[in-house]
């Protein structure tokens, strides 16, 4: 079953459309302020591209997840995985991760830390926020960079 998802940045003008089929299967849309991009996972390859003329393939290798800069779907697959909407001893990971909007692939250890009902801190260097989750393990909340759109959360709606 597919589900759209969207978010929006809260930091400066930005959103994301993410079509997810499954944790393997999805594509999505960014528009920023400098650029637009356009993701398509399948396969253990992430495709990517900005603007009209870049494009990157990037493949998974021996790397955890992938990671792409602004898109909350990525925070999602490894708790879902894992089962990190509860509290728990924090798991490190690699990620492949790719910057927007140079396309640049740097590998990232990350750090999730389930702090209990559906609140994870994710940590990577010196950087560290809480993100919020829906009972489905997507993110609802990143604390101070990025809010869910659609669906709503049902727990805040009205």
């Amino acid at each position: 079953m597919r589900r759209t998802y969207v978010w929006r940045r809260l930091d400066e003008p930005g959103m994301e459309v993410a079509h997810v089929e499954s944790l393997s299967r999805a594509t999505g849309t960014q528009i920023a302020r400098t650029y637009e991009a356009r993701w398509r996972l399948e396969d253990g390859r992430l495709h990517l591209q900005v603007d009209e003329d870049r494009r990157i393939t990037v493949e998974l290798g021996d790397a955890d997840f992938f990671d792409l800069f602004a898109s909350p779907f990525f925070n999602s697959l490894p708790v879902m995985r894992d089962g990190l909407l509860e509290a728990g001893p924090p798991r490190d990971y690699v990620m492949q991760f790719v910057t927007l909007p140079e396309l640049e692939v740097l590998r990232s250890a990350q750090r999730y830390e389930p702090r209990g009902e559906r609140v994870v801190r994710y940590s990577s260097g010196s950087f560290s926020a809480d993100i919020d989750f829906d009972a489905d393990g997507f993110v609802v909340l990143y604390h101070g960079f990025l809010e869910r759109l659609w669906p709503r959360n049902r727990a805040t709606s009205p």
